[in-house]
């Protein structure tokens, strides 16, 4: 993946509404909507609220989430993931 589609992909990202919230039950609550949101858009913006977070990290939750949906993780900000 070249450097420029990676920083328009960032560009945009920004501009993302959240469409995904991962709570207390986790990230497998959320697998079908994700791919169903992926199916249909470029870009996928995930918040992972403080109770779905536990002892791990945003980052690494996103990661785990985005290989369950065999998705790419453009960036993790804060609390909130943008998957492509």
């Amino acid at each position: 993946m070249g450097h420029m589609v990676d920083h328009e992909l960032r560009k945009e990202a920004h501009d993302l509404d959240v469409t995904v919230w991962v709570g207390k039950s986790g990230i497998n609550s959320v697998i079908d909507e994700l791919h169903d949101q992926l199916q249909s858009r470029k870009l996928v913006k995930v918040k992972f609220l403080r109770a779905a977070r536990g002892s791990q990290e945003t980052d690494e939750l996103a990661e785990e989430l985005a290989e369950m949906v065999n998705a790419e993780l453009v960036e993790t900000r804060g609390n909130t993931a943008v998957l492509t």
